[in-house]
C-alpha cells in the first residue's frame, strides 16, 4: 500500500493546512488560551466555529454536492482528518453527531423532507443533537432496549429512558431509537425517530465523569409525542437504520490521526521531564523503544483506515472491518495514556488549572476519559463477536 499523496492530494493537503492554520481562532493551542470549560460554554463556541467552518467550504466534506457538501472521496476526507487533527483543531464532539451520524444517515436512508429540513441546518451549527440509543440496561447490546414508542395515530408516544446521552442539555434535537412492537423479535419492532429536544414530557439529568465534566446525561420520556413522519426508514425497521448509524460511528476515520498526535505530544513531553541528573525521560532507552512502539502502531493503524476505506470506496457502505478499527484504535489509546503516566511521573496526573500541570493537565484528562474507549460505540466484546462472524465466518 502506497500512503505517499498523489499531487492532487498534495495540493488538496497544502489547501486545508493553509486554511486551518489562518481559520482557527486567534492563539489556539497557545500558552493562555481560554478554551470553554463548560457543556454549555463548549457548545456555544463550537457553533461559532462551524459556522466557520461551513462558511469556508470545509463543513460536510463528503456530504454530496447538492446537500451542501463538497462531495469529496474517502482518501481526502482522510487527509482532511489528518490535517485537522495535526492542527489540534477544536474538538467537536458536541457536533460531530449531526455531522457525522445524522447527517450521513439522513442522506442514505431518509425521507426528502427530512434532508432538505436537517442537513443545512447541521452544517451552519444551527442545530446540535444527540444520540439516544444506550439505556441502563441497553448499551453495546443496543437490540435489548426497552423504552417504547407507541403508534398513537399520526403520533408515536415515548415512554422510557436513555442514558449517557452527550450534550443533551444542550442539543435541540435527538436520533432515538424506541421499541415500537413489543411483541416482535429482538432486532424487529425498533423504529428510529427523529426528536425535538423542546418536546413536553423531555426532563434531562446531568452525570458527573470521573473526569469532572457533565457531557453525559440521562433522558426520560414520559408521554413524548412525536409526528410520524419524524420515523426514519419505516416504523418497525429502525435496526437497519440503526446499523448505518453505527457502521458510520464504529468506523471512524480520525482517531488513527488523533492517536498519532497524541503519540508526537507524549514524546515532546518526555523530551521536557527530568529523569535523574541532568536527564530526561527521553533519554532512558526502555522509554524511548516504548515510544517507537507507539509509533509503529499508529502508523499500522493509519494503514488499516486506508485499507478500509478503500474496502468503502469500491462497495460504497461502511462494513465490519470498522469493528477492526474500534478494538484497535480504542486499545490502542489506553495502553498510550497508561504510558504517558508512567513515562512522566506523577506530574501527569495533576489536573488542568494547576501550574505543575503537564501540558495543562491533558494527561490526566485523557487518561481517565481512555477508560470509556473500549465501551462506548460498542464493548471490544461486541466487537469481537462482529468481527468473528461477520469477518471470518465463525459460528455464532
Amino acid at each position: 500500500m502506497d500512503l505517499r499523496d498523489s499531487p492532487e492530494e498534495a495540493s488538496f493537503r497544502q489547501e486545508a493546512r493553509s486554511w486551518l492554520e489562518a481559520n482557527l481562532p486567534e492563539g489556539w493551542g497557545r500558552p493562555g488560551f481560554e478554551k470553554p470549560r463548560t457543556p454549555a460554554e463548549e457548545v456555544a463556541f463550537l457553533r461559532q466555529w462551524q459556522r466557520a467552518l461551513y462558511d469556508g467550504g470545509w463543513a460536510g466534506l463528503d456530504w454530496p454536492a447538492e446537500y451542501g457538501g463538497r462531495g469529496i472521496g474517502i482518501v481526502e476526507s482522510l487527509i482532511y482528518n489528518e490535517e485537522y487533527t495535526r492542527a489540534r483543531g477544536p474538538n467537536q464532539i458536541s457536533m460531530s453527531v449531526g455531522t457525522s451520524l445524522v447527517g450521513p444517515t439522513l442522506i442514505a436512508e431518509g425521507a426528502e423532507w427530512q434532508k432538505e429540513r436537517f442537513l443545512q441546518p447541521i452544517l451552519k451549527g444551527e442545530e446540535v443533537w444527540c444520540q439516544g440509543f444506550s439505556e441502563p440496561n441497553a448499551g453495546s447490546d443496543l437490540a435489548s432496549l426497552r423504552t417504547r414508542g407507541e403508534v398513537v395515530g399520526d403520533e408515536i408516544v415515548v415512554n422510557g429512558q436513555k442514558t449517557w446521552t452527550s450534550f443533551a442539555q444542550q442539543a435541540d434535537w435527538c436520533i432515538l431509537v424506541v421499541r415500537s412492537d413489543p411483541e416482535a423479535a429482538r432486532h424487529k419492532g425498533l423504529s428510529f425517530l427523529l426528536v425535538d429536544m423542546k418536546s413536553p414530557g423531555i426532563s434531562i439529568r446531568p452525570l458527573i465523569e470521573m473526569t469532572g465534566h457533565q457531557w453525559f446525561n440521562e433522558v426520560f420520556f414520559d408521554d413524548v409525542r412525536v409526528p410520524v413522519e419524524n420515523v426514519v426508514g419505516e416504523i418497525g425497521k429502525g435496526w437497519d437504520i440503526v446499523m448505518t448509524t453505527l457502521a458510520v460511528e464504529r468506523g471512524s476515520s480520525s482517531q488513527h490521526a488523533r492517536l498519532a498526535a497524541d503519540v508526537e505530544l507524549l514524546i515532546e513531553a518526555a523530551k521536557r521531564s527530568p529523569r535523574g541528573e541532568g536527564k530526561t525521560a527521553a533519554d532512558d532507552p526502555l522509554v524511548r523503544q516504548k515510544l517507537a512502539a507507539f509509533a509503529s502502531e499508529a502508523m499500522i493503524m493509519r494503514m488499516s483506515v486506508y485499507r478500509n476505506a478503500q474496502v468503502l470506496e469500491e462497495t460504497g457502505v461502511p462494513g465490519p472491518e470498522g469493528s477492526t478499527l474500534k478494538v484497535f484504535w480504542s486499545e490502542l489509546d489506553q495502553r498510550v495514556k497508561n504510558a504517558a503516566l508512567d513515562i512522566l511521573g506523577p506530574s501527569a496526573m495533576v489536573p488542568e488549572g494547576d501550574p505543575s500541570a503537564v501540558d495543562d493537565g491533558y494527561w490526566a484528562y485523557e487518561m481517565l476519559w481512555s477508560r470509556a474507549a473500549t465501551i462506548y460505540a460498542g464493548t471490544s466484546e461486541v466487537q469481537r463477536n462482529i468481527i468473528s462472524t461477520r469477518v471470518l465466518g465463525l459460528p455464532r
